[in-house]
């Protein structure tokens, strides 16, 4: 298992030096980093400063060398708005994002398993339909008139949560619904689809020919196997719900990394913004790792190549 787990933290490895190569090349792909940086309109003399300043007047070559050295040490050099360490604060902020990330992701899997596996017990019937229905909604809103809606709802006119802030569990509530509601429907649709495919195998209908009560075949028997692609659509959904947690967010004046980036490409604060891709790729990475390791355990079997 430890081997398995290095050499899944080695690709991890491969893949945040490949952040990092696109993070600098889409940056002078888009032309003049100093002119994009600057305001419109700042005198030609101050951006010719500005690229001696920061270092973009040398060869690409160099400038890269240096960054990837700067990436391996978590330097990004000092916020263009606010002139504090880049990765100082993105990490202030990580905690608040990994909260209401793992509040979402806890928000998916209970409400998404239920329903998953009520789908496909009564298949065909009104609670199915329903599920289904529900599922189709989830995937098809937009987070940010999702939350524009919760707000309205459950904070102006009922007054159960804060809408903007990050003290206490209360606050996470909303955020977490709005990041959660698209991985809900995704991981509803695919455990009634799996569970349905156990339901029909050999064991199963061996198990009921024993004399199994129903509620343990479905349990014991179809949903175990039907865990294996449960966990893997799961590892797909983290993607989306880093990416949602920057809407949410947003929206919510929650005071998480993903806000902080927001701010950094309105003011175009590009150490911040390379700070914040490295730091999300990282956390993508580590629940990935994680989630194969789940993998491997509820499914012994399956050996990675």
């Amino acid at each position: 298992m430890w081997r398995f787990v290095i050499k899944r933290m080695a690709y991890g490895v491969f893949v945040l030096l490949g952040v990092s190569f696109f993070s600098f090349a889409l940056v002078h792909l888009a032309g003049d980093p100093a002119v994009a940086l600057l305001p419109l309109g700042t005198p030609p003399e101050q951006i010719e400063s500005f690229r001696r300043q920061m270092g973009l007047d040398r060869p690409i070559a160099v400038q890269f060398l240096d960054y990837i050295a700067d990436v391996v040490r978590g330097e990004f050099g000092l916020s263009l708005r606010h002139r504090e360490n880049a990765m100082a604060l993105v990490l202030e902020r990580l905690p608040a994002t990994l909260k209401l990330g793992a509040a979402a992701v806890a928000l998916s899997v209970v409400a998404s398993f239920p329903l998953g596996v009520l789908a496909a017990v009564y298949k065909g019937r009104w609670v199915d339909h329903a599920v289904r229905l529900a599922a189709v909604l989830c995937q098809a809103t937009p987070g940010f008139w999702l939350g524009i809606l919760l707000i309205l709802l459950f904070g102006v006119r009922l007054g159960w949560f804060p809408v903007s802030g990050g003290e206490g569990w209360r606050s996470l509530v909303l955020p977490a619904i709005v990041v959660a509601a698209g991985p809900v429907g995704n991981l509803t649709r695919l455990l009634r689809s799996s569970v349905l495919e156990s339901l029909v195998q050999d064991y199963v209908r061996t198990a009921r020919s024993k004399g199994v009560p129903e509620t343990a075949v479905v349990l014991r028997h179809a949903l175990r196997n039907a865990l294996i692609p449960f966990v893997t659509m799961l590892s797909m959904q983290i993607g989306h719900i880093v990416g949602g947690s920057v809407v949410a967010e947003t929206v919510f004046a929650y005071p998480g990394m993903g806000r902080l980036a927001v701010q950094a490409i309105t003011n175009r604060d590009l150490p911040v913004i390379q700070a914040f891709v490295l730091v999300q790729a990282a956390v993508i990475v580590a629940v990935n790792v994680a989630l194969d390791v789940v993998y491997r355990v509820i499914g012994p079997r399956i050996r990675y190549e």
